[in-house]
């Protein structure tokens, strides 16, 4: 508030200020007008003053009450002082309104020399003028007095005159003042103080629109302004958010690299892959930040050719690795002023694994093809050779071509059968199923097996719980599992069964005592082909692909399989499978 009447008080003190000044000049003009007037009309009465003391001391025409009369009439007291000190004559007393305090300063003053000869003064209301003069052959001073109640009277009236003048002046003041503070100054100041804000960055910022003429198109022009600005804002802001939540939320790495090398942005899809917070990468130079040749290489072939270039290397974590391809692209303006290089990251690791395993399994198909087919061709050759007349040796050679057909058939079953899991329309065949019936139904055969490989085989399955599942595929499950636990326990080797029970699921557990899986190797044993010790696999008749069978049933079944196992100790298959079966 103080702010804004500073303009108003500010002139109207100036006003105050001219005015009261131009009082003073007028009092004093005035004062010293009427002074003079008063000076030239008391030497006149001075000169008629000393005739008539003439005529009184020397015809004696005239008496000291003609004297008083005298004085009287003209409003002025007379005293004539010698040079000795005698006062002579003094009508003073003739004019009530000079006091006699005032008439003895009066005296002193004329006596002791601080008023001039021939020359009008005023002392308060009273005007004095001393001349030099002889009375009766007597020389001394004469002092006429006369009072000045008009020049007072004007004073004052200057001043009333003065007052009301300033009064009324304040009053056009005020209104003018009013009229254009409220019109053209304050609607100014708060466009200013809305001009302010914008500046701040608070666009919500409106000045009021009820003004008229320049100051109401400022008002508008302002608000205008203000509501461009926080759409062209809030506009920004949002392509901002989405520009970010859409870098943020890309799969792949990416980096922005400014025209000296230095990194401007980055997501965190390219933390999680480096590691690292965003202060250890943003404002550092890219080949300081990033210790990595090829993204070097990849930065300054960028710079040297202007042209997109992509390239692929190896990212060590941890024990493991990523494979990663680093694509740049230069970045120019309009005006094809160069800006800088963009990076993006992408996580090549699952294609490298996916090609890896298609080329592993594509060796490990032809692998195993080549093995029977072989054999088959060599023993059939040498029949054909003329072994055939040997009937014993006839016999051994067609057991052997009988197996190895045999084991190629297996490879060729289970290759379609996982092909055919592994379909996007593959559907489980889903029925009420008796878990431990079920696993009742394989005991017999798996026992017969069991006691080949002289083998002991327990089973603790009691109970009748029903689940929702396809008998047959989890028959092969089992089965799977129980003959590769037979399988890979030695002599005198035990394999248990076990059932339990939970509110949603039911786990099978299958344990040996057999050679067991080291620990890195636990990862890997659902994959195609791989076997832990492959010559033991073969002489034991497997194909490599039962557990990965048994993984993708299990699954169908959306169930989990886990493995704990410990080398020369045994190992124990965990399978878990809800009761209720819920179509995806």
């Amino acid at each position: 508030m103080a702010s804004n009447t500073r303009p108003l008080m500010t002139y109207t003190v100036l006003v105050v200020i001219v005015m009261l000044g131009l009082g003073i000049i007028l009092a004093q003009l005035t004062r010293g007008y009427f002074i003079n007037i008063f000076e030239q009309r008391v030497e006149l009465e001075s000169q008629y003053f000393i005739t008539y003391l003439d005529r009184f001391t020397e015809d004696r025409e005239v008496s000291q009450e003609e004297l008083y009369n005298f004085s009287e009439q003209l409003n002025t007291g007379m005293i004539f002082i010698s040079d000795s000190g005698e006062r002579i004559i003094d009508t003073v007393d003739a004019v009530p309104v000079i006091s006699k305090g005032e008439k003895q300063e009066v005296i002193t003053r004329v006596e002791g020399g601080t008023s001039p000869m021939n020359e009008g003064q005023m002392l308060d209301e009273i005007f004095y003028y001393p001349v030099n003069n002889s009375v009766d052959d007597i020389n001394g001073t004469l002092i006429l007095l006369s009072p000045v109640e008009a020049l007072t009277n004007i004073t004052k009236n200057i001043w009333l005159l003065i007052g009301f003048t300033l009064l009324l002046g304040l009053l056009v003041i005020f209104v003018i003042g009013f009229n254009v503070f409220s019109k053209y100054i304050r609607p100014i100041r708060s466009a200013a103080n809305v001009a302010t804000e914008l500046a701040k960055g608070n666009y919500k910022a409106r000045t009021y629109e009820g003004h008229f003429g320049e100051a109401g198109q400022l008002s508008q022009s302002i608000n205008i302004l203000a509501r461009n600005l926080q759409e062209m804002t809030s506009t920004k802001g949002m392509q901002e958010n989405q520009l970010e939540a859409v870098i943020n939320n890309m799969g792949n790495g990416l980096v922005l690299i400014d025209e000296k090398g230095y990194i401007l942005l980055l997501n965190r899809a390219f933390l999680e892959t480096f590691k690292g917070e965003q202060n250890d990468f943003i404002g550092h130079l890219y080949h300081d930040a990033i210790p990595y040749t090829t993204i070097h290489e990849t930065v300054q072939k960028i710079y040297m050719f202007e042209e997109t270039v992509s390239e692929t290397f190896v990212l060590p974590v941890n024990i493991d690795r990523k494979h990663l391809e680093v694509t740049g692209a230069p970045i120019f303006s309009e005006d094809r002023k160069w800006r800088g290089v963009v990076l993006v990251f992408h996580d090549i690791s699952e294609l490298k694994q996916l090609e890896q395993m298609r080329k592993d399994f594509v060796a490990n198909v032809s692998h195993e093809l080549k093995t029977p087919i072989t054999s088959i061709r060599g023993f059939s050759e040498t029949l054909l050779d003329g072994a055939m007349k040997d009937e014993k040796m006839l016999e051994q050679f067609l057991q052997i071509i009988l197996k190895e057909s045999g084991r190629l058939q297996s490879l060729i079953q289970d290759l379609l059968e996982l092909s055919k899991l592994e379909r996007d329309d593959f559907l489980l065949n889903v029925e009420q199923v008796e878990v431990q019936r079920l696993l009742n139904d394989l005991l017999p055969i798996v026992e017969q097996h069991a006691e080949q490989k002289q083998v002991k085989l327990h089973a603790s399955i009691k109970g009748n719980t029903l689940i929702q599942g396809d008998s047959s595929r989890l028959k092969q499950v089992f089965m799977n599992l129980l003959t590769n636990a037979i399988n890979y326990s030695g002599d005198e080797g035990e394999v248990t069964l076990e059932f339990q029970e939970s509110e949603n699921y039911v786990t099978i557990k299958i344990t040996d005592n057999g050679v067991g899986i080291p620990e890195e190797e636990i990862s890997r044993i659902f994959e195609r082909f791989y076997r832990v010790d492959k010559a033991r696999s073969r002489n034991s008749g497997g194909t490599g692909l039962g557990l990965a069978i048994v993984k993708h049933i299990v699954e169908a079944h959306e169930g989990t399989i886990r493995v704990e196992s410990e080398v020369d100790v045994g190992t124990a298959f965990y399978v878990e499978i809800p009761k209720k079966f819920t179509e995806n």
